[in-house]
């Protein structure tokens, strides 16, 4: 009760922001505090031509950060890019084709953004999310949504992984990774309704909580690498984030679930798409979250994940489960 009159009143946290706090409110508090500068680091978001990555690729870019689209409507990205430029003539924005539920194009991808050479210090990832109400299936015959949003993103992530240690080795900066998952992710109650040879496959599919499924493991996914980077001793971490109950294209895929007047009503309790993106680049580049890894924030804060969502086990699980998967193809 206590955090949902938090969230309505848009009281602050321990961070100084909250609710109701924006991106660029964000940026402008870690700017002003901070001496050091931006305008050397490179950003790839998954998912910047609309909604939550567009307006992250806009704040960062307004950082200096040169901000690398990953997207799957080219065309979409570059309208996203020529507004960000319009409004930054200076802003450093490439853009690289990525189909998120396909194998191939991830590779491809990731050669092409290798090719550039380019540091890597910022990883934000899943905000090219799907939701379905229909039963479909990758080029790799994997259900859909666990494919797009959690399959997907974890391969990314491993073949890069390598790329952001050793840009922090070199540039002496932390490395970090953002996973953006949801607090739908709590609707996951117990491991019986997380078997992962059910979930590739859809069985007994159903879109809302095939969906809460993928922002589950992305959540054990970033407590799985930060284990693993932990040990490493590598100066990268990575968080999960929620970013609010934002009205995107996302949101829109659900409607079907809700009546029209239970929408509109919720729909005012929704967040702009700016304050949605807050807390990613809250978690992009606040010197508040130097050294943290492993955590889950919402309203730029350390917020409480599911019971679930916290066990390392299953976390280690998850990982070997995926990556015998991905060693099937490879």
């Amino acid at each position: 009760m206590k955090g949902t009159l938090r969230y309505l009143a848009g009281i602050a946290g321990p961070s100084g922001f909250g609710s109701n706090s924006t991106a660029e409110q964000v940026i402008h508090q870690q700017h002003s505090s901070s001496s050091s500068s931006s305008s050397n680091l490179t950003a790839i978001i998954t998912g910047a031509s609309s909604g939550i990555g567009a307006e992250t690729a806009r704040v960062l870019a307004k950082r200096g950060v040169r901000v690398v689209i990953g997207a799957r409507d080219t065309k979409k990205a570059k309208q996203v890019k020529e507004k960000i430029q319009k409004e930054i003539p200076n802003a450093k924005v490439v853009i690289l084709e990525i189909n998120l539920s396909s194998f191939a194009s991830i590779h491809s991808f990731c050669s092409h953004f290798i090719a550039l050479d380019l540091p890597l210090n910022i990883l934000i990832r899943n905000n090219a999310g799907v939701f379905s109400q229909n039963l479909e299936f990758s080029q790799e015959n994997i259900e859909m949504t666990f494919a797009t949003n959690y399959i997907g993103h974890f391969l990314l992530t491993e073949i890069l992984l390598e790329k952001i240690i050793e840009t922090a080795e070199k540039s002496g900066i932390e490395g970090r990774i953002i996973n953006v998952s949801s607090v739908i992710h709590s609707w996951v109650k117990n491991r019986d309704a997380f078997h992962f040879n059910d979930i590739i496959k859809g069985t007994n599919y159903n879109g809302t909580m095939a969906y809460a499924r993928s922002k589950l493991a992305n959540i054990l996914h970033a407590k799985e690498i930060a284990r693993q980077l932990k040990a490493r001793n590598a100066r990268v971490t990575i968080n999960a984030v929620h970013p609010g109950i934002v009205k995107t294209g996302i949101i829109r895929g659900h409607q079907g679930l809700l009546t029209d007047s239970i929408f509109f009503i919720a729909s005012k309790l929704l967040k702009s798409t700016s304050q949605g993106a807050s807390t990613t680049c809250y978690i992009a580049l606040s010197q508040n979250t130097e050294g943290i890894s492993g955590k889950y924030f919402a309203d730029c804060n350390e917020s409480k994940c599911s019971r679930l969502a916290n066990d390392e086990l299953e976390a280690q699980k998850l990982w070997n489960q995926t990556h015998a998967l991905l060693h099937n193809y490879f």
